[in-house]
């Protein structure tokens, strides 16, 4: 689990204290921890004022100081032990499906250390994620060697959607089917680590193409450039609402059908389990015509019966004008710009990359295979996100000055 290090050395009047954050984790246990930490060895009245540069941050204060150094371990939720080898060890739950997840080297103290670095050098940091960070929660990616295009899947595209209503029961139909499963997915330490850095203050802006929401459920709040599966809309009128009710509806409209399909043994995430159903990247599953063709029915909008469609952006649409200018506006005025687990194939990722470099940025990338931006890069490293970026918060220390 990660060290901290609590150390300081000070005046005995009108100190100011520096206090450097690289790399800790917020969540509410890591909180909790250093505000006991404060209150055991801070005597006297502190009056914060933070002044943030560079993560650093400066707290002026009066009293008698004495130097002290002491260290704790500090064990963060959803983040693995981990230790300082040459090699760091794979995680049997994180790789636990080997199919998701491509093939990589663990990642090296060189790479660990190149990544810290980019991040410690960065004052301005936005970080762009893709479905490689996902493939270690089980949910498979596109285009990877394992990835669903391999096997010669094509998902839908936004114009069969709406002019098909065989193509809208088939995707609502596999769905529907393959909800249970997708949801079952956890974040893995990957999200968590970012989570903790996002907090920290080491991350400006997150954005990603991920429409799973594993990135909230692990603590983040990032801009979801195209979208999430969590919300149904209606392309008439506009009206949004929960999947969770949509599903509901389905349900009610289809009851036989729901109770075949939900009686089924679907396996756990990324598995093949179910007479051969296989999980998709936007959560459906590959099942048999015979399953959706005849006798399927898909609800309408309750406020103008419209067609309803997932709130993602499918292939051949484009992402919603105000939400792409958000993103670029982000990449323009970043200083540093990091990819992970994406190939940048989709022109709405690559094009934020490469206004991040024309502006000036520095460009990083963690990914497992090739990608459209390699040629922008200052730093490139192929591996698994849950096995190096739990690492990266490792290096470097926490120091705060202990008062008497």
């Amino acid at each position: 689990m990660p060290i901290f290090k609590f150390q300081g050395k000070f005046n005995q009047k009108n100190t100011t204290m520096l206090l450097r954050l690289p790399f800790f984790s917020a969540s509410r246990n890591s909180s909790g921890m250093l505000a006991r930490v404060k209150t055991e060895i801070v005597q006297s009245s502190i009056k914060a004022q933070q002044l943030l540069s560079k993560g650093r941050r400066a707290f002026p204060h009066q009293g008698s100081v004495k130097f002290v150094q002491t260290s704790c371990r500090m064990s963060i939720p959803g983040l693995p032990s981990s230790r300082h080898e040459d090699k760091a060890p794979a995680s049997p739950k994180v790789l636990r499906d080997k199919k998701a997840v491509p093939d990589a080297d663990p990642p090296s103290i060189e790479d660990i250390n190149q990544l810290y670095q980019f991040f410690d050098n960065s004052a301005k940091l936005i970080v762009l994620t893709g479905a490689g960070i996902s493939t270690e929660c089980g949910i498979p990616d596109y285009r990877s060697p394992n990835g669903a295009y391999s096997s010669g899947f094509k998902p839908i595209t936004h114009q069969q959607f709406v002019r098909s209503s065989r193509a809208r029961r088939r995707y609502w139909a596999r769905s529907y089917a393959g909800w249970r499963r997708f949801m079952a997915a956890q974040p893995n330490p990957a999200h968590f680590a970012l989570a903790s850095l996002e907090k920290a203050g080491r991350i400006d802006c997150m954005i990603t193409q991920n429409v799973d929401r594993l990135h909230h459920r692990a603590g983040s709040n990032p801009l979801e450039l195209h979208g999430t599966v969590y919300t149904v809309v209606c392309l008439d009128c506009g009206f949004s609402f929960c999947r969770d009710l949509f599903q509901d509806q389905v349900k009610a409209l289809n009851p036989k059908w729901a109770e075949a399909i939900e009686s089924l043994d679907y396996g756990s995430p990324g598995s093949d389990r179910s007479f051969g159903m296989k999980q998709r990247p936007d959560g459906d599953i590959e099942i048999d015509e015979k399953f959706w063709e005849e006798d399927f029915h898909i609800p309408t909008c309750q406020k103008c019966n419209g067609v309803l469609k997932p709130d993602v952006v499918f292939f051949g649409d484009n992402v919603p004008k105000d939400r792409a200018d958000k993103a670029m506006e982000a990449a323009k005025e970043c200083d540093a710009f990091l990819v992970l687990g994406s190939s940048l194939m989709t022109m709405s990722a690559y094009r934020l990359v490469r206004a991040a470099h024309e502006a000036g940025s520095t460009i990083a990338i963690v990914n497992v295979g090739e990608t459209r931006a390699d040629d922008l890069t200052t730093l490139k490293i192929s591996a698994r996100l849950g096995e190096i970026l739990p690492r990266v918060l490792d290096v470097g220390s926490l120091s705060i000055p202990a008062l008497r």
